[in-house]
């Protein structure tokens, strides 16, 4: 059975972590993003794992490899043209229509139990099976409906936290897919798996299948999200501070809750507290840097922000994200 992983995206809010690699090539306390997921795989005895591509392909290429030191095979598969989440996946007919295979979105670090899953795809018979969570906190993920076991509609935006009742299920972005699939995956165009796969595949009478499963599950696809849940992964560690290669951090500096990429250094008074800092951001004598996210300014000079990225400035050699807005 082969897998894959879903890695094309541009990473549009996570922007300036995103302006010199793609989202799944982020570093994550020091592991490429999307070499969670290969690991992920791999523990579930996944050898062949593919690999879609889109923008800044080479970034993803340099994160992974061949994917040995994560466990697995890896082949990619590149998109000239975005072609969304179904229709990565009709780019890799070739590769994927022969047998059962699953499929998991690059952005996510999990520990949902995918051996399970494949249990209730086969018991059910199902054309698709969705992995799903209850959304307690009803963050906005879109709702699942689901009845005796299966999927019957997707919904919209849960509504807010302080309402009362069962908390909506949520789409993990994991899911396992029969090869007949196919049959409902437009060729050679842009297409997204809920709205032009599976609502028409409901419509005609399909079984797909939901799997509710417990467990870890992070998706970091802001970044607000990219800095709290590496927070939470270092609290699971004991730790509230991450370091990569060949940090300088003065002894009379503070740092606290804190993901520093490579080569940061931060110097004699500086502050630093929820914050990440890019590769090779210096940290000046005496500045305080708060709820915010770093980068170098001459990697981001010239460039025009995405349209989902939030506001930031320069300030000195550095480029600065607040949080807080």
């Amino acid at each position: 059975m082969k897998a894959i992983i879903l890695a094309a995206g541009y990473g549009e809010r996570l922007w300036p972590l995103t302006s010199d690699r793609t989202k799944p090539a982020l570093p994550v306390l020091g592991t490429p993003l999307a070499g969670y997921v290969a690991e992920y795989l791999a523990q579930y005895g996944f050898e062949d794992v593919i690999v879609n591509l889109h923008h800044r392909p080479e970034s993803v290429r340099r994160a992974l490899g061949d994917g040995s030191q994560f466990g697995v095979r890896l082949q990619y598969v590149h998109e000239p043209v975005i072609l969304g989440t179904s229709g990565a996946l009709d780019n890799a007919r070739e590769l994927l229509e022969g047998d059962t295979f699953v499929v998991v979105n690059g952005k996510l670090i999990t520990d949902l139990d995918l051996k399970a899953a494949l249990q209730t795809h086969r018991e059910r018979k199902a054309l698709a099976t969705l992995v799903l969570l209850p959304n307690p906190k009803r963050e906005r993920f879109s709702i699942v409906e689901t009845r005796d076991g299966l999927v019957r509609k997707f919904g919209g935006m849960p509504a807010p936290s302080s309402a009362e009742g069962e908390p909506p299920l949520m789409f993990t972005g994991i899911h396992i897919l029969e090869p007949r699939i196919f049959e409902y995956i437009p060729h050679g165009v842009f297409s997204d798996s809920v709205s032009d796969v599976y609502v028409p595949a409901l419509a005609k009478g399909e079984r797909i299948a939901a799997h509710v499963a417990a467990g870890m599950w992070y998706e970091l696809s802001t970044l607000r999200r990219y800095l709290e849940i590496s927070l939470a992964l270092l609290r699971r560690r004991g730790d509230d501070v991450y370091a990569g290669r060949n940090p300088s951090i003065d002894k009379d500096a503070g740092v606290h809750e804190a993901v520093l990429w490579d080569d940061v250094t931060v110097e004699r008074g500086a502050q630093v507290r929820r914050a990440v800092l890019g590769d090779g951001v210096r940290v000046p004598a005496g500045a305080r840097v708060e709820d915010a996210v770093v980068v170098r300014a001459k990697i981001v000079s010239g460039l025009t922000p995405p349209p989902k990225a939030l506001k930031g400035h320069v300030q000195g050699d550095n480029f600065v994200v607040s949080l807080s807005q």
